[in-house]
């Protein structure tokens, strides 16, 4: 298990956090048309060896991300509906008061009635729940050895803990062992063991989640069992002690009052908001939109981002896998390709392949005469790279060392039935 461990540790640790793009969703025929893709280059490969190094591992496995990220970008762009003459006009929602609440478009033209702009006051932020225990002498033990258990209730379920305390352990000691015991069974608390000016500590209990529904006293409640020993553990600890309430946020919407469970919300499933501080009185945040120009070259730069990025990637393992160099050049001759075309726009191709930006020279190329010749050379910039970043998604492993064995015979390409992608067998062989 020492291969997967590391393999999945690594993604876990790196991307898991991430939050998922609404790109990467797919339709049922784009995951058939993935499918097919990958056996026909499992198909068409020749047979070989990878060294199963942790080396290996995170270099696909950051290859896998990074062009995820480069297609997730390239498909925000511009929407397939609206016509690729469309890209790089994505709008670009802008607050006026961003440390109080920031703004994100996630409509698309066709949802925009010509009402740009709307006033939001911060009245009240939505917090979570937290109970604060008992401050107690961390070196001491107020309890006595023993094996003491408390329920634990939220919305939906109930759960039961149980502990034991042995004659080694201090209230320090204890309030870690529970801290772990709650965070490890991921029912949406947070835990930490937390110490005043006097060196005293406590355990501190928070949810995730903030708000409360209609007809909710609490996010969570902490009862011990029906036994002395569980009710004076609980009583000494203080954990089902509620330290905040959980409360809703509260908002002025153009005037009118309104609630979330949460900071963050969508208002007419176009704009997400999230809500940072509260508002100075009578002086509403306004949400509106960046000019074509500013959000075209804020647009541009998130492409130029996300491509420069897995340059990065290859530069960081050109010392470990010599084959990153393949990575590099297959990835940096999409800018070489268009070189002279991308700076005279602004778009300034190193030697290294790395694209900067000038903003004010690219500004004025998507605003000038020439804007639209500008954005055919920047469609079909993108539109190579897309290209390039969806063949290394389908194939990372192309990309890391390995020993060729054979290659297939020719006239009798078949597909190996078990491995529909080489790197799903790098994930899981070990544990197959």
């Amino acid at each position: 298990m020492a291969g997967i461990n590391t393999a999945y540790n690594y993604y876990l640790s790196t991307y898991a956090n991430q939050s998922a793009s609404r790109y990467d969703s797919h339709k049922k025929s784009e995951l058939r048309n993935i499918y097919n893709r990958i056996v026909k280059i499992n198909k068409d490969s020749p047979l070989y060896k990878i060294r199963h190094s942790e080396n290996v591992q995170k270099f696909a496995i950051d290859i896998k991300e990074s062009t995820r990220a480069i297609k997730n970008v390239i498909a925000s762009l511009s929407d397939a509906e609206e016509g690729i003459g469309n890209a790089f006009q994505k709008k670009i929602a802008v607050s006026s008061q961003e440390d109080i609440v920031s703004a994100d478009y996630i409509g698309n033209s066709r949802n925009l009635n010509g009402e740009e702009t709307f006033q939001v006051e911060v009245k009240e932020l939505a917090a979570p729940q937290i109970n604060l225990g008992n401050f107690l002498d961390k070196n001491r033990l107020n309890l006595k050895p023993g094996t003491y258990s408390f329920d634990l209730e939220n919305s939906t379920s109930s759960y039961e803990f149980q502990f034991s305390i042995s004659p080694d352990d201090t209230n320090y000691s204890i309030q870690n062992k529970l801290a772990n015991l709650i965070s490890n069974a991921d029912i949406g608390l947070r835990t930490s063991v937390i110490e005043d000016s006097d060196g005293l500590s406590a355990l501190q209990i928070e949810s995730v989640s903030t708000g409360l529904a209609d007809g909710e006293d609490g996010l969570f409640s902490i009862t011990p069992q029906i036994n002395r020993d569980s009710i004076a553990a609980i009583e000494a600890l203080g954990i089902d002690h509620v330290a905040q309430q959980a409360q809703n946020s509260r908002f002025l919407l153009n005037g009118m009052e309104r609630y979330s469970h949460s900071n963050t919300f969508t208002v007419n499933n176009m704009f997400e908001l999230t809500l940072r501080g509260i508002s100075e009185e009578d002086n509403p945040a306004i949400i509106g939109f960046k000019t074509n120009a500013e959000a075209m070259a804020d647009n541009i730069q998130t492409l130029v981002d996300s491509y420069n990025s897995i340059l990065h990637t290859a530069n960081k393992y050109a010392g470990l896998q010599q084959q990153s160099t393949k990575l590099y050049q297959d990835m940096s001759s999409t800018a070489f390709t268009y070189q002279n075309s991308l700076e005279s726009m602004g778009l300034l191709v190193e030697g290294s392949g790395e694209i900067t930006i000038d903003r004010a020279l690219l500004t004025e190329a998507v605003s000038d005469e020439h804007a639209k010749d500008n954005l055919s050379v920047l469609n079909n910039f993108k539109d190579m790279l897309n290209t390039k970043a969806n063949n290394a998604s389908l194939d990372p492993m192309k990309y890391v060392d390995k020993m060729l064995v054979t290659y297939k015979r020719p006239g009798k390409n078949l597909v190996t039935p078990y491995i529909t992608s080489i790197y799903s067998g790098m994930m899981m062989d070990r544990y197959c």
